[in-house]
Parts: C-alpha cells; sequence; structure tokens
C-alpha cells in the first residue's frame, strides 16, 4: 500500500502544465502539496471528478487533464468509465485512490472493498489501465500518466488516509475559480 500523500508529491514533482481535477480527501491532499492556478476543484461533486475532467479534456484536447479520484467517489458515478472509454480523450488520465473507504465521510468501507477498479475500466474500452500497490511501481507509469494516449485509467492502492474534519472552504474560494479560467486562457 502506498501513502497517498507521498504519491501525490511524487506526482506533483513532474507536474507542468497539466489540468488537474480533484476531489474530496484527495483535493486537500493535492492543495496542500501543489497549489496552482490549473487545480480545479468542485464543490459538492463526490463522483463528478470524473466527468469534469472528461468535460475539461474533451473541451481542451491540446492538455494533460490528470483526474485525482477516490474509489468511494468513483462507486458514486461509476458508469462515467463507460462514457469516457466511448468519447476516448487522448489527453485524459485518471488516477482513483483505493483505500477501500469513504475517508472523507468518516471511513466508511464501501460496499465491495475488492471490486475491481481495473476491469471496469477494461470492460468500458478504456486503452490503459494499470493498478499499482507500491510507489516504485507508480513512478513506472508515470510515461502513461503523463504521455500516453489516453484514456488512461490508473488504480492506485493506497493507505487510508487520516479521519477528521477537512475544510474546503479555501479550495472552494472564487478567487481560485477566476484564476484557473486565466490559466485557461494563456
Amino acid at each position: 500500500m502506498i501513502d497517498r500523500k507521498q504519491a501525490l508529491a511524487l506526482l506533483a514533482s513532474k507536474i507542468t502544465n497539466q489540468i488537474v481535477v480533484a476531489t474530496y480527501s484527495s483535493a486537500t491532499d493535492w492543495l496542500s502539496i501543489i497549489d496552482r492556478p490549473l487545480n480545479y476543484f468542485s464543490s459538492g461533486a463526490m463522483g463528478l471528478a470524473s466527468s469534469h475532467g472528461l468535460g475539461l479534456a474533451i473541451a481542451r484536447p491540446e492538455r494533460r487533464v490528470i483526474v485525482l479520484d477516490g474509489d468511494g467517489s468513483l462507486l458514486m458515478n461509476l458508469p462515467t468509465l463507460v462514457t469516457i472509454g466511448r468519447m476516448a480523450p487522448r489527453n485524459l488520465t485518471h488516477l482513483v485512490f483505493r483505500n477501500g473507504t469513504y475517508e472523507a465521510n468518516g471511513g466508511h468501507p464501501i460496499p465491495n472493498p475488492e471490486v475491481d477498479f481495473e476491469g471496469h475500466a477494461r470492460a468500458a474500452k478504456i486503452r490503459h489501465c494499470f493498478t499499482v500497490s507500491d510507489i516504485e511501481s507508480l513512478e513506472k507509469r508515470f510515461d502513461d500518466i503523463f504521455n500516453a494516449e489516453g484514456p488512461v485509467f490508473g488504480c492506485v492502492n493506497v493507505e487510508q488516509g487520516v479521519l477528521g474534519p477537512r475544510s474546503y472552504k479555501d479550495m472552494y474560494k472564487n478567487e481560485r475559480r477566476v484564476a484557473f479560467r486565466q490559466a485557461l486562457r494563456q
């Protein structure tokens, strides 16, 4: 199992001009590591990070879009995998941080912690799929994450993060949305 913050810090060290869409626990961890205008956060969007990422990938085909999702969030919108597979945006990478819980809602277990997310993505006809459980394997997938003709789906098995109150107030500020729009224009 991987520490999610360690995985996100490694990912952040390679980020350049990619759009990063993150939600809930992944979002708060990501923001604590790398605060930048091309981070996209949406209020109350549990389950919708993949849909928002898909829309941005279609609208901005010249940029790589990386979605940082949770397994609980993906379960809230599992059919998005079918739409991603059908639309097949070449610039979309969808990473699901799997810890078997709805971490942002108190750590309650997901209905089936053994679900094969990679298998679902493959069945949805997503081009490149992988599952990793250690940091070295994740790092070996960076070429896929950043450069492979997508869509790319990665299931990253992580340890459960800290439970407790998380503040989302800062990430949902209007100033962030304005900065995001300005960064897209550049």
